[in-house]
């Protein structure tokens, strides 16, 4: 079934009140939109835990601190309503910019701490944007539950606490990465790979699965980052942004992983920005 598309704050509340006043739990899934598996997976968590779905669709420009990304994101608004037919979500809210940020608007939500490191240090202004969206969206939807993907681990952990810190009252629910089967994280930025890039691509999660292994042995992370920067580099990769690990909760630098952490990468294939994130075994 196809679900109905909403361009307007009004439109959606109107439905949303209906809901509530039937006590039925609003469940929202925020993208950008070029929808893949990854984000199909959080539309299918959230119609197992919420009896309404809402997906959103909103390339959010507070959050790019490049024009050209920006303007280069990819927009597949119709292909994404048809991948949300088998779903039967309740409505697919597509805001505009000026819905979502009419004149005057001056508002911004930060979140300290958590957004100092890692995409944070290299993308300015990024979590501030993702942060203040993400406000609006829950607030707009009255969510009840959120549903965001762990590949994008420092996101869910920032949204977490904006959410627990504004007394929000929406649970943040964490769903697993979903990869490619050559274990490529899937992404909306994938779609702007060349096929040869693509395939060269696979190697961030080869590299960093190599590298986790051996942190469960033991290994400490400057041991491993020579050779595994020499092998993205052969690879085809430009720019590593970050190669590190940092624990789950606070997204502390660590050596050793002697606490639950994750290995963080970013790094460029052919111009195109890739991150990925994962578990590292408690080392032996």
């Amino acid at each position: 079934m196809t679900a109905p598309i909403v361009r307007n704050l009004a439109d959606l509340r109107e439905m949303t009140r209906v809901w509530q006043r039937a006590g039925e739990t609003i469940g929202v899934v925020p993208t950008m939109g070029a929808l893949h598996d990854g984000h199909l997976s959080l539309v299918a968590r959230a119609k197992e835990m919420s009896a309404r779905v809402i997906v959103t669709i909103f390339v959010n420009p507070k959050q790019f601190n490049n024009p050209e990304d920006l303007e280069n994101y990819p927009r597949t608004e119709h292909e994404d309503a048809r991948k949300l037919e088998r779903f039967d979500v309740d409505a697919i809210y597509v805001p505009d910019g000026p819905q979502m940020y009419p004149d005057g608007f001056a508002t911004n939500i930060s979140v300290a701490g958590l957004t100092d490191v890692l995409c944070g240090a290299h993308r300015a202004g990024h979590f501030d944007g993702v942060a203040t969206v993400v406000t609006k969206l829950f607030t707009q939807t009255s969510a009840d539950l959120a549903f965001f993907g762990e590949k994008d681990f420092q996101q869910l952990q920032v949204v977490r606490r904006l959410a627990r810190d504004l007394d929000l009252g929406v649970e943040v629910v964490g769903c697993p990465t979903i990869r490619e089967i050559d274990g490529l994280a899937m992404s909306s930025r994938n779609l702007l790979l060349s096929d040869q890039a693509r395939s060269r691509a696979a190697a961030l999660n080869e590299v960093m699965e190599e590298m986790a292994e051996a942190l469960g042995q033991g290994a400490t992370i400057g041991d491993l980052l020579p050779e595994a920067k020499t092998r993205l580099t052969a690879a085809g990769f430009s720019d590593i942004d970050y190669l590190e690990m940092r624990t789950n909760d606070t997204l502390t630098q660590v050596e050793k992983a002697t606490k639950p952490a994750r290995l963080f990468a970013a790094a460029y294939m052919a111009g195109v920005r890739l991150i990925d994130n994962i578990d590292v075994p408690l080392a032996r």
